[in-house]
């Protein structure tokens, strides 16, 4: 079990790399197929909509098949093919299609070792193994920065990806070696086994709103807006935002583990979480006072909300204690789908949200920006308020 694990860990840092990796290679891919910035926006946009519709399929594939089978064949099949297809890519179609390939191939990773820890391990302490493997995975989102840099210098793009697709490759044989499947949990006399039974569990229904909020200030301000906020604002050159984007993702690779014990420390996820996620609204808040803070004092903001937005895996404890063994699978997926589904939606709404911003004063989009993200996540702590607490 433990192998499986580590090679799990190893499939959600590729998953990581595979969600970020175009940004780096922006450039050499409009220059040599002639694509727009409009292209490659719709292909990144296309990962994150194929991986989130394959949530709700993979909760039964989890239940029903286990996650050896699913998570080697997803990862071996759609993750090389699609890395395969866009290494040989010639225009922009090729591109949406391996990016829509990889995030079929990237979705079962993250909730398959979810599904195992929900299965196999005490219930008290999910939220630890589950902060540690999203901490350890994140590392792929900072080799999809650099270290791809020099390899596409060094090899060029195209060689650089079918490296990768073949390390995706050997990862899904591995696992479809080391997985073990857990037994399959039945449900008991008179009950059914599906999606509505989940939703007929009412404390669900107070957890959802914050899911689908709390990591989309982090995700948005990291992977689209602090460019933008410190060139148009601080007059930035590429490499200071690049110190700034590499604190914030430090800091939500921290909050990752650092969320991870606390329930277990305080006797409590509800009020972790709470907390957690008010003092995320608060910087934001801050910002929107402050909006120029000054360089240091602007990038500790965004830093601690990366931090505190980082509470995915402790929200995924707390949802998975309501879930009945048999729906376990299901249960992970569905929080999973609200999460991912929620970062995209908000991204989307959050281009709005600027452009609909005074010109005036410069600082005006981003102060609508930070309120727009810090009201959210103060409308989900009120729902989340009235959850009932479960510590296992």
């Amino acid at each position: 079990m433990k192998l499986g694990l580590f090679f799990l860990v190893i499939g959600y840092l590729l998953s990581q790399f595979y969600r970020a990796f175009m940004a780096v290679l922006a450039g050499p891919l409009q220059a040599e197929l002639g694509v727009s910035a409009d292209d490659l926006a719709l292909s990144s946009g296309l990962w994150f909509l194929a991986f989130a519709a394959m949530q709700l399929p993979l909760g039964w594939a989890l239940d029903s098949i286990g996650p050896r089978r699913t998570t080697a064949l997803m990862l071996g099949l759609g993750g090389t093919a699609g890395a395969v297809v866009f290494a040989f890519a010639q225009n922009a179609l090729h591109l949406h299609l391996a990016m829509a390939l990889l995030g079929i191939g990237c979705a079962p990773v993250l909730m398959a070792s979810y599904y195992i820890f929900a299965r196999c391990y005490p219930p008290a302490v999910f939220a630890t193994m589950a902060g540690a493997v999203l901490g350890f995975g994140s590392l792929g989102n900072i080799l999809s920065a650099l270290p791809l840099t020099w390899a596409a210098e060094a090899m060029g793009w195209r060689v650089a990806i079918l490296l990768v697709a073949g390390i995706t490759a050997l990862v899904g044989g591995v696992l479809w070696r080391v997985i073990p499947d857990p037994p399959r949990a039945h449900a008991p006399d008179g009950q059914k086994g599906g999606l509505l039974d989940l939703l007929k569990i009412p404390a669900i229904w107070l957890i959802l709103p914050l899911l689908a909020v709390n990591y989309a200030p982090a995700a948005g301000l990291r992977g689209l807006w602090v460019g933008p906020y410190y060139s148009d604002l601080h007059a930035a050159s590429a490499s200071q935002i690049g110190q700034v984007t590499l604190l914030m993702a430090v800091a939500m690779i921290a909050g990752s583990f650092a969320y991870g014990p606390l329930d277990r420390l305080l006797g409590t996820r509800k009020w972790v979480i709470l907390g957690g996620n008010l003092a995320g609204a608060l910087c934001l808040l801050v910002l929107w006072a402050v909006p120029v803070p000054g360089f240091w004092a602007a990038a500790l903001l965004l830093a601690a909300v990366g931090l505190f937005g980082a509470s995915f895996p402790m929200m995924v404890a707390h949802g998975r204690s309501f879930f009945p063994p048999h729906l376990m699978g299901r249960g992970v997926t569905l929080l999973n789908l609200c999460s991912i589904g929620g970062v995209g939606l908000l991204q989307t709404a959050s281009g709005r949200v600027h452009a609909l911003a005074p010109a005036t004063p410069p600082e005006a989009a981003y102060q609508a920006l930070f309120l727009f993200f810090g009201l959210l996540l103060l409308a989900g702590c009120l729902f989340y308020l009235f959850a009932p607490d479960r510590t296992d």
